[in-house]
């Protein structure tokens, strides 16, 4: 998921997507323990991905304070 897909979904989809997103990292991560994990780069993007979406609900939330 790109920046562009990310602003152009509103703050309630990008929540549902982190916690999505979070429980997908969490089963990967068991597999890994468990030998199972085919694709270890599956983590990397993951995070990187919730890193974006925070990021950018992070911006959102600063816009709104200061425009107060």
């Amino acid at each position: 998921m790109n920046v562009k897909e990310i602003r152009d979904k509103s703050n309630e989809e990008l929540n549902q997507e982190v916690a999505s997103l979070s429980k997908q990292l969490y089963d990967l991560r068991f597999q890994q323990a468990t030998g199972g994990l085919e694709n270890p780069s599956q983590m990397k993007d993951i995070k990187k991905t919730i890193a974006r979406i925070k990021t950018v609900l992070t911006e959102r939330t600063l816009a709104a304070g200061e425009s107060k």
